[in-house]
């Protein structure tokens, strides 16, 4: 799929970033995940980018990621596979050429972690990924890896195949800088964790959509959410904050990881075989389990 055509289909639907299931031997399980993927794809969204954070990317092998887009692609009929994509330059050069060759149409390019990086250094990992693929690119501003307007400006100069910008710092500043300056010549994606919760501040800064984790496992409330937020309609956004998003954030913030356990979580309550969360993570306590489908059942 042509860079240009994906930025066009990801710049205001629903996103979302289904989970990688693994299987009792700690590999990843492709029957589940297929079923997963064609039971999301079948609701009006823009995209589902797998291996992304959600999907556990940093415990992910490049191979694994692989085999992902390569099951992604399988079952997606004609709608475009966006996959997760980081680590350092190297890696992260050969991993978007692989994707790539698996059918992949665009990366997410997520932070390179743990290492701190000057700014420029950070601009030219970016420059080295884009120039390494034909695929559209996606920026995920966050963590170690963040940019200014200034130096995306330059590299969507430089790089025709960079199409698109996520946040998940929450610098308004910075994302308001980078949609005036840039305009249409990307597409902008709300990155926080349960987005839901910030969705409205970002809509004002200039992101007209963002990345919904909740859609994994309770897609028509995340739809009837962004359905409300693209409308303007503030009182129902507000309610389902109430109701849905800050219970659930209350039960993600129990420990550090949650957001993505909590999710995988309610995949596995949603009748899919999901499996556990790889270590660094640790899965949900039974409690903890009988609370999350306390709140599924509360939207259902």
């Amino acid at each position: 799929m042509a860079p240009d055509h994906l930025r066009e289909i990801i710049r205001t639907g629903l996103l979302s970033f289904p989970v990688t299931p693994f299987d009792d031997g700690d590999r990843f399980n492709p029957k589940p995940f297929a079923a997963h993927l064609e039971w999301l794809s079948s609701y009006p969204v823009a995209g589902l980018i797998v291996a992304g954070g959600t999907g556990e990317l940093f415990s992910l092998t490049p191979g694994e990621v692989v085999d992902v887009v390569r099951t992604a692609r399988q079952v997606s009929g004609g709608q475009p596979v966006i996959a997760g994509c980081g680590y350092g330059t190297r890696i992260a050069c050969d991993m978007a050429r692989e994707i790539e060759a698996a059918g992949g149409d665009g990366i997410l390019l997520l932070p390179h972690y743990l290492t701190e990086a000057p700014a420029d250094g950070v601009a030219n990992r970016i420059r080295a990924v884009c120039q390494a693929t034909n695929m559209g690119v996606i920026v995920y501003n966050r963590g170690q890896a963040r940019v200014s307007a200034e130096q995306l400006a330059q590299l969507a100069d430089e790089c025709p195949n960079l199409i698109g910008f996520k946040d998940g710092t929450g610098d308004i500043d910075t994302v308001r800088r980078v949609t005036v300056m840039l305009g249409d010549r990307l597409s902008y994606i709300g990155g926080m964790p349960t987005h839901e919760l910030f969705a409205q501040a970002y809509k004002g800064a200039g992101m007209p959509t963002y990345s919904s984790a909740a859609f994994n496992f309770v897609p028509e409330t995340a739809l009837k959410f962004h359905a409300a937020f693209t409308a303007g309609d503030d009182a129902t956004c507000e309610r389902m904050l109430r109701e849905f998003y800050y219970p659930f954030a209350k039960i993600r913030d129990r420990k550090a990881g949650y957001a993505v356990s909590a999710v995988k979580a309610g995949v596995r309550l949603r009748g899919f075989d999901a499996g556990h969360v790889r270590a660094p993570l640790t899965d949900l306590t039974e409690e903890e389990m009988g609370m999350m489908q306390a709140l599924i059942d509360s939207v259902q």
